[in-house]
C-alpha cells in the first residue's frame, strides 16, 4: 500500500513540475520530417525554438517507444530590414520500437518543454517489390480530393548500391499548383533482408479544376559508383561511374467538384483552420481621434495563402473611420504538409465620443476530414470612444459675432482721390482687352488639323491572353507572363505598366504583381514562382473599375 501511494505521490508531483515549468516556458514547437512510418524505418523529431533553448534536452522520455539514434543541434541567425531574427533546433534521429498511434511526450529544454505529439507507426512496409540496386516508389492522398484541396505527394528512392549523384524530375500536372514541401529526408530501411538507403522527397498537390487528373510518371538518373581498376594509377584518377534511370508509375487523381449547395465564390477547403485577434488596448477603449488597433490572424492547414479570404470587411460605421494596413501572407512547408497564414491590422479612430458596436466575423470552410462545412468566427464586440480634451484645446475658438446694428463706414474726403486711380486704371484695362480682340481678328487662320487618332489596340479574346498567361506561369517564364499580363491590363483597365495595373487589382493579386516585377529587374536575378501567381490570379477578381464616361462591357474574370 505505501508503494503504490508513493508512486501516486510520484505521478503527482511529477504532473505538478510540469505544469509549474510550462507556466513560465518559452513555446517549443515540435514536427517530425514525416508521418506516418514504417516500423523499420528511422525518423527526426525536430525541436524548433524562435528564442534559443533554456539548455540541452532531456531525451529520457523518449526512450520508452524510441531508440534514439543520434542528434544534432544548429542555429542560425538573420538581419533583415532592420530586425533581428533567430532559429535554434534539436534534430532526434530515432527508431520507433513498436507499431501504432505513438505519442512523443514533452521533452524539457532546462526550464522549457516541447509540446507532445502524436506519430503513426506502420507494421507492415508499403515498400515496391523485388532486389533491384535502385527503385522508385511514389504515392498520392487522398486519391479522390476535391478541388483546390491539397493533395500529398510522396516520392522514395531506394538504392543498396552508392551513387554520386541523382537528377529529378518534378512532378508534371495540368491545372494545379505543386509545392515542395520541406528538405528531403534520408532514413534506413530493410526490404526482403536486403538493407536500402531511401532518400524521401513530398509534395502538395492543389487541383484547381475537378476531373481525372494523371501526375506522369517520375524519372530519376542516377550515376552508380562502380568497382573498376583504373587505367591509371594516380592523384588525378576519376571515379567510375554508370548512369542508371529509374521510372515512377503514374498516379492518376480523381479530383470531385464543389459539393452541391455550397458558394463557390466562398469554397475554402482545408484541414483545419483558426482564427484569432488581439487589440492593442485591452479595455476597448480610445479617444477621439486616436486609433484602436484590432490584429486578426487566420491560419489554415491544407490549403495556400492565395486561398484565405480578406478579413478587413467592414461596414461603414457612423463616427468611426476604418483604415487596413497591408496584409502579413506567410506560408510554412512542412513534411505533413502545407499551413497558410494572413494576418491584418486594422485601425478605428472614432470622430466622436460614444459606444460602437463591430458586428461578428464569419468564415465558412470545408473540412477535408469531416467532410462537411464548418464555420470559424470572431463574435460582435463594442468599443467605447472617449472625450479627448487635448484635441478639443487645440482647436481654434469661434471668431466674434458682429452687432447686428453695424453702423456703414462713413466714406472719407480722401476716397475721391482713390475713386480717380480706380477709373484710369479700368479705362486701361478696357482698351488693352480691345486691342487684343482686334489682334485675333486679323490674325490669318490656321487651316483645321483631325484630330489625332488613338493609337489603334488590336482587342485579343481574353480567353486566349489567359491561356498563354497560364502556360507562361506553369513554366515559370517571368517575362512571358508579363507581356501577357500587360496585354490583359491593357483590355481591362487600360493600363501600360505593372506598376500601373497593381493599382486596379486587389491586395494579393498586387503582392504577386510586385513580387514578378522584382524578379524581372532584380540584380540577383530571383526565382519567380509562376504556379502562386496563377493561382491568385483565377481565385481572385479585380477591384472595380470606376469609369464616368463610358462602359467597356469586359465580362468578369473567369475563376476556376
Amino acid at each position: 500500500m505505501v508503494t503504490k501511494m508513493n508512486k501516486l505521490n510520484c505521478w503527482v508531483f511529477t504532473i505538478l513540475m510540469l505544469l509549474a515549468l510550462t507556466v513560465n516556458a518559452d513555446e517549443i514547437q515540435v514536427s517530425v520530417d514525416r508521418n506516418p512510418v514504417s516500423l523499420n524505418d528511422s525518423f527526426r523529431i525536430i525541436f524548433s525554438s524562435s528564442h534559443g533553448f533554456n539548455d540541452d534536452p532531456d531525451l529520457s522520455p523518449l526512450q520508452e517507444n524510441f531508440e534514439i539514434l543520434d542528434q544534432q543541434h544548429s542555429s542560425n541567425s538573420s538581419w533583415v530590414n532592420g530586425h533581428s531574427t533567430s532559429s535554434d533546433q534539436w534534430i532526434i534521429s530515432v527508431l520507433a520500437k513498436q507499431s501504432g498511434e505513438l505519442l512523443i511526450p514533452p521533452v524539457a529544454f532546462g526550464k522549457d518543454i516541447s509540446k507532445p505529439l502524436k506519430i503513426t507507426v506502420s507494421n507492415s512496409q508499403n515498400l515496391p517489390q523485388g532486389d533491384e540496386d535502385l527503385m522508385l516508389e511514389v504515392e498520392a492522398s487522398p486519391e479522390k480530393p476535391y478541388v483546390q484541396s491539397q493533395v500529398l505527394y510522396t516520392l522514395r528512392f531506394y538504392r543498396r548500391v552508392p551513387i554520386t549523384q541523382a537528377r529529378l524530375e518534378e512532378p508534371q500536372i495540368k491545372d494545379a499548383v505543386v509545392e515542395k514541401l520541406g528538405d528531403d529526408s534520408t532514413f534506413n530501411t530493410q526490404l526482403n533482408g536486403v538493407d536500402y538507403v531511401v532518400t524521401e522527397r513530398k509534395y502538395a498537390i492543389f487541383p484547381q479544376q475537378s476531373g481525372v487528373f494523371t501526375i506522369q510518371p517520375i524519372t530519376v538518373n542516377a550515376d552508380v559508383l562502380i568497382q573498376r581498376r583504373p587505367r591509371f594509377n594516380g592523384f588525378f584518377n576519376l571515379q567510375n561511374t554508370d548512369t542508371r534511370r529509374v521510372v515512377s508509375k503514374a498516379v492518376t487523381l480523381n479530383v470531385q467538384a464543389v459539393p452541391a449547395g455550397i458558394n463557390s465564390d466562398e469554397w475554402l477547403a482545408a484541414d483545419s483552420l483558426e482564427i484569432s485577434e488581439e487589440w492593442s488596448d485591452k479595455t476597448m477603449q480610445t479617444k477621439v481621434g486616436e486609433p484602436l488597433t484590432r490584429t486578426v490572424r487566420l491560419s489554415a492547414k491544407g490549403t495556400t495563402v492565395g486561398q484565405l479570404p480578406e478579413l478587413a470587411k467592414y461596414q461603414a460605421i457612423d463616427g468611426i473611420k476604418t483604415y487596413a494596413d497591408q496584409p502579413v501572407l506567410k506560408e510554412d512547408k512542412q513534411a505533413d504538409g502545407l499551413t497558410a497564414y494572413r494576418e491584418e491590422k486594422i485601425a478605428f479612430i472614432p470622430s466622436k465620443p460614444g459606444n460602437y458596436t463591430l458586428p461578428a466575423l464569419h468564415i465558412n470552410w470545408f473540412n477535408t476530414k469531416t467532410q462537411h462545412m464548418e464555420k470559424v468566427s470572431l463574435p460582435s464586440i463594442t468599443i467605447k470612444a472617449l472625450v479627448n480634451n487635448e484635441l478639443n484645446a487645440q482647436q481654434p475658438s469661434a471668431p466674434a459675432q458682429q452687432t447686428p446694428f453695424a453702423t456703414a463706414p462713413v466714406e472719407s474726403a480722401d476716397n475721391t482721390g482713390l475713386r480717380f486711380w480706380q477709373y484710369l486704371s479700368a479705362g486701361l484695362a478696357l482698351g488693352w482687352l480691345l486691342t487684343v480682340i482686334v489682334f485675333m481678328l486679323k490674325k490669318p487662320k490656321l487651316p483645321a488639323q483631325p484630330a489625332p487618332l488613338k493609337q489603334a489596340v488590336e482587342k485579343v479574346p481574353e480567353s486566349v491572353i489567359e491561356k498563354a498567361l497560364k502556360q507562361a506561369c506553369l513554366e515559370n517564364d517571368s517575362s512571358e507572363a508579363k507581356q501577357q499580363l500587360l496585354l490583359w491590363g491593357k483590355q481591362q483597365f487600360g493600363a501600360d505598366s505593372l506598376g500601373g495595373l497593381a493599382k486596379h487589382c486587389n491586395e494579393q493579386l498586387s503582392n504577386e504583381i510586385e513580387k514578378l516585377n522584382q524578379s524581372l529587374y532584380s540584380v540577383r536575378h530571383q526565382t519567380w514562382d509562376g504556379s502562386g501567381f496563377w493561382q491568385v490570379f483565377v481565385a481572385n477578381q479585380p477591384k472595380a473599375i470606376i469609369n464616368t464616361q463610358q462602359d467597356d462591357g469586359l465580362q468578369p474574370l473567369y475563376k476556376i
